[in-house]
């Protein structure tokens, strides 16, 4: 889970053996077949900046866990991940839309959505993740507020929120999770490695 791995394509002819050998690191790293937030957050700070990324792995694993059981399993898991590097723009914003999203009441406030920036900033600073952006988690909400909520009620919907973003690409590449666009190994010794 903290180390770089090819996740299974599924045009590939090996789809069946690289899902096994997924299901086998999963079940080794987690023998009960289920993580836990604690050992979520453990394997995703061991994997990218350490504490830094401990508030960004919590809301996370609450979009990773579908059932709301407070554990994911490796269904969940592969699910998400297979979405986020093989699905369509619309259906890694509907999964984006569920992370900031925090109460589940199907509408991002300004609170929310400036609580999840403020997590990936923490976490992007400390890891030199992307280059330095000269906007402030702050004013990167607000931009997205007054460009996503057409309606000016002060929350962004599931619709505006997909509509807004596959017309406004720097939109869609701050609220799109795509794995592909962040390359993090578990630290070697200490000291991450990007």
């Amino acid at each position: 889970m903290g180390q770089i791995a090819s996740l299974p394509h599924r045009g590939s002819g090996t789809y069946v053996t690289e899902l096994y050998e997924w299901f086998r690191k999963f079940m080794n790293e987690c023998p009960s077949g289920l993580i836990t937030l604690h050992e979520f957050r453990r394997h995703f700070c061991d994997g990218t900046v350490g504490t830094e990324s401990s508030e960004y792995a919590e809301q996370i694993f609450r979009t990773l866990d579908n059932n709301g059981d407070g554990v994911v399993d490796f269904r969940e898991y592969v699910t998400a991940i297979s979405m986020l590097i093989e699905g369509s723009s619309v259906e890694k914003l509907r999964w984006s839309f569920k992370l900031y999203d925090k109460d589940k009441d199907g509408a991002i406030t300004r609170r929310e959505m400036l609580e999840i920036m403020q997590a990936v900033y923490k976490m992007s600073v400390a890891a030199c993740l992307t280059k330095p952006n000269p906007l402030t988690a702050e004013e990167c909400t607000n931009r997205i507020f007054v460009r996503l909520d057409k309606d000016n009620n002060a929350i962004i919907s599931l619709d505006e929120f997909i509509e807004g973003a596959l017309d406004d690409e720097w939109i869609r590449e701050m609220l799109e999770c795509d794995p592909n666009t962040v390359k993090v190994e578990r630290p070697v010794k200490g000291h991450a490695v990007l």
